[in-house]
């Protein structure tokens, strides 16, 4: 941009009857960072570009002063409220004549705010910087290749988003050349893509790009840093899990907060985090820990910075407080608890002894705040408020103006620290860590940066490569003694960078025939009833606990439960690097042990007050040390301190408490708490459409029509049920309402076993039993959970009820089925009669 300036403008001024040239510019960035960072393009900047770059020789610097030129960003072209009136004012001034008032400004009115100098100019030059936001928009469908209704989820939220920043950038650009005239526009972008949901097809170039020079041309070229990313890891998925950390992390159904700060991430405990989102951040940061040593030795006095892009507002809060440490709410008692330090010492906010630091190390930025130029937002701004103050402080003293502090506004002082991260002497010069969402996408380019953390989708490569492109600026062009670069590394996690990427248009599908699934009239005589649970209730007996521990009580730690323990991470060429968590091995096994056991007591043990157990704090800890010694196992390179994450210590106590329950049953019982306005539901409520294959029942076994197969084994468990003798009446559960409430980790969850069946063991039908069943094939800890609730809380706690007779459960196996024939052994057996089931499950030993 700066040639372009002088070149125009010495031609200009040497050339003053040509109407080729212009002496006017109007610079327009997409955010402030930007647009601050532009500021060495005004000739009298003291790190102007034009001298500092030796942009013009000495004897035409005197011309470029004759430039005039507006710096902007696009949000200023958007139409503001000339005058502030309430509703109720509104609505008195419009009065009876229903006519609305102009209290917008008009077109010629936002130009003269913008162009300020530049009125009065004629034919302007427009240089638009990060040009790929500025576009018209195809929305004619019979033209348009890739439209925001062919994208779903946050894809299409982003696209929706990018286009009206679009429409807003080149709309004002229009009305500028409506009132002054615009001789040129002049893209500048180092991605000149169309962006998903424009209307073109996704990373088609722009028509008019007169010279592209790729990233991928940059990092051969070695003008920026090597990227490396995720290549293979220990985990056993297709792709590393840390490359594509977003997916893994809905794949893995994790419980993230999807809205923003204000509202989602009160309840959200910040040591919650998923474990894999954990484990991406101890990998990353574990190698962070090296290089940070490494820049130390070499005498670097500049630190490291560490990126993590966060989807939305809650999320990065999240992040920030688990990395940075946060201070807990005042107790119902008046008393405040210690803060919590952070988990990773180099980034804490706070020192050993809970005060917070002088200059933080964690910075927290809302890009969408400071990027628009509004005031920022209370809620962020009150739980930033200690950091801005001290910022505030910090400049007032480099400074040594008092006025300093007050001249600059709370957005301001925070986009002063953003540009100056890792520059020693400036208010950013000690952050090692930015947390941030929608933010780093262009135009920040610390030099230092070398370790970045994707979590949040990427829809696009284009937003890949725009978040990627923060960490590539080199520290040094020197070159070498062969006349080379020396190689810089930055190494990526969670961003899906992948520059051979083609768009997918998704193709439209023909709807699916659906039927109707529902309780039939007729067979009323086969309805089938059972309780409906809200929660469980204990009922202590004794003092002494007793634990009883089975395969059903032991944890697997492996990177399928906690993510890769080893990634190995490459760029195109040079080094490869292995990313692992074996600083986690020193922890000692009295701290977890100890901490384990405060979990338990904290999720488990409390008076009716809400006041922590703590004098059962001894024999808890014989439990525990009893579970970790004997039901612990940790598998590929994953190790014991991992169960302290929060997900994984609050799932580790459910099964020591379970065994304690099934150890302590002389002590304690297990009451079942109903729905108190509807506790008992029914088969004749069942009635919904399904698209999915469907089983048609025998009117004499079923009080429902037909049975909803979600696999080949439950259409196997359906003839068979039906065949048998002992079932009375049976029943797929959907559409049912049967729900066992349990807990996964710490947070409330819904299983819905499978079938429901009415059997007759031996008491008679007047006496049947209720037979839950569960088809499972793979046991993963998830399963185990909903067994243990089945058998340690749901089923003891309705029998204790003793309100809706007799009750069972049965899991683990598509060929359970055998587990019928033992509760009547004199009862014939079906396999006679089909003999096409006994090919298919090929073992007799199933009935």
């Amino acid at each position: 941009m700066s040639m372009i300036i002088a070149w125009q403008t010495v031609n200009a001024a040497r050339y003053p009857s040509s109407k080729l040239f212009s002496k006017g510019f109007l610079v327009v960035a997409p955010g402030i960072t930007i647009k601050d960072r532009l500021n060495v393009l005004l000739p009298n900047d003291v790190e102007s570009y034009y001298k500092s770059r030796e942009i013009l020789p000495a004897d035409m610097l005197p011309e470029i002063g004759k430039a005039k030129i507006v710096i902007t960003n696009y949000h200023a072209f958007q139409l503001r409220e000339k005058i502030t009136i309430s509703a109720g004012g509104k609505a008195l001034l419009k009065g009876r004549s229903g006519n609305d008032l102009l209290t917008r400004e008009t077109e010629g009115q936002m130009v003269q705010r913008v162009l300020g100098d530049l009125m009065g100019m004629k034919n302007i030059v427009v240089l638009n910087d990060e040009a790929h936001h500025c576009y018209r928009e195809k929305t004619d469908p019979e033209t348009a290749e890739d439209s925001v209704e062919d994208l779903k989820g946050d894809e299409k939220k982003e696209a929706k988003k990018q286009n009206e920043y679009a429409r807003l950038w080149i709309n004002g650009i229009e009305a500028v050349k409506r009132v002054l005239g615009v001789r040129f526009v002049f893209d500048l972008s180092a991605t000149p893509f169309f962006l998903a949901g424009s209307g073109y097809r996704e990373g088609t170039l722009f028509p008019w790009v007169m010279s592209d020079f790729s990233l991928m041309d940059a990092i051969e070229c070695g003008i920026v840093k090597l990227p490396r990313v995720p290549i293979s890891d220990n985990s056993l998925h297709d792709t590393p899990k840390l490359r594509i950390l977003w997916e893994s992390l809905k794949e893995a159904k994790a419980s993230l907060p999807k809205s923003g700060r204000s509202t989602a991430a009160a309840s959200y405990d910040p040591l919650a985090l998923p474990p894999l989102l954990i484990t991406a951040l101890e990998a990353l940061y574990g190698h962070y820990v090296k290089t940070f040593d490494s820049w130390k030795a070499s005498g670097i006095t500049r630190p490291p910075v560490f990126i993590v892009v966060c989807q939305n507002t809650a999320i990065s809060e999240l992040v920030y407080k688990y990395i940075s440490g946060f201070e807990f709410p005042e107790k119902k008692d008046g008393t405040i608890p210690p803060p919590h330090l952070g988990q990773f010492p180099l980034f804490r906010n706070y020192d050993d002894n809970g005060a917070r630091l002088a200059q933080p190390r964690s910075l927290l930025i809302d890009s969408e705040q400071l990027e628009s130029g509004d005031a920022l937002d209370p809620a962020f701004r009150k739980m930033f408020e200690p950091e801005i103050e001290r910022f505030r402080k910090d400049l007032v003293q480099r400074t040594g103006n008092t006025e300093a502090g007050r001249k600059f506004s709370d957005s301001e002082i925070l986009r002063e620290v953003m540009n100056s991260v890792g520059q020693p002497g400036k208010l950013g010069g000690g952050i090692r860590c930015v947390v941030s969402v929608s933010m780093l996408t262009e135009g920040w380019d610390a030099n230092t940066v070398t370790h970045i953390l994707g979590v949040r989708a990427f829809g696009t490569q284009l937003l890949c490569e725009q978040v990627v492109g923060r960490g590539l600026r080199r520290q040094s062009y020197e070159l070498n003694a062969e006349g080379l670069f020396d190689v810089e590394y930055a190494d990526i996690l969670g961003i899906p960078f992948d520059f051979t990427a083609k768009p997918v248009i998704a193709q439209p599908k023909p709807p699916k025939p659906t039927v109707r699934v529902h309780a039939v009239k007729e067979r009323e005589h086969l309805e089938m009833t059972f309780p409906r649970v809200q929660g469980y209730r204990t009922e202590q007996t004794g003092k002494r606990l007793l634990a009883t521990f089975s395969d059903d009580h032991t944890f697997v730690l492996n990177p399928t439960v906690v993510g890769p323990s080893k990634t190995v991470i490459s760029g195109i060429v040079g080094k490869t690097e292995e990313l692992n968590v074996e600083h986690l091995r020193s922890e000692r096994e009295s701290t977890i042990l100890f901490k384990l056991t405060t979990r338990l007591i904290e999720t488990h043990y409390r008076d009716e007050n809400g006041e922590l157990q703590l004098h059962l704090f001894g024999q808890l800890k014989r439990i525990v040390r009893q579970w970790l010694d004997n039901h612990l196992t940790c598998q590929g390179d994953c190790y014991p301190a991992q169960i302290l994450m929060r997900e994984m210590a609050d799932k580790a106590c459910g099964k020591i408490q379970s065994a304690i329950l099934l150890g302590s049953q002389d002590e304690q019982h297990i009451i079942a708490i109903l729905d108190p306005y509807n506790p008992t539901g029914s088969t004749s409520a069942v009635a919904f459409n399904s698209s999915k294959p469907t089983w048609t029942t025998d009117p004499e076994k079923s009080h429902v029509n037909l049975v909803v197969t979600d696999s080949e084994w439950e259409g196997e468990f359906a003839r068979v049920a039906e065949a048998h003798p002992a079932v009375l009446s049976y029943v797929k559960n959907q559409g049912l309402g049967l729900e066992v409430p349990y807990l996964k980790g710490a947070s409330s969850h819904r299983y819905l076993p499978d079938f429901l069946l009415k059997i007759n063991d031996g008491h008679g039908e007047e006496n049947p039993l209720n037979l839950i069943v569960e088809i499972k094939g793979f046991r993963g800890e998830d399963a185990k959970e909903k067994a243990l609730t089945m058998h340690t809380y749901w089923i003891p706690g309705i029998n204790h009820l003793a309100t809706h007779g007799r009750w069972a459960f049965l899991r683990n196996h598509p060929a359970l089925l055998h587990g019928l024939r033992p509760l009547r052994p004199h009862l014939p057996s079906p396999r006679h009669r089909h003999p096409r089931l006994k090919a298919r499950f090929k073992s007799p030993d199933y009935f």
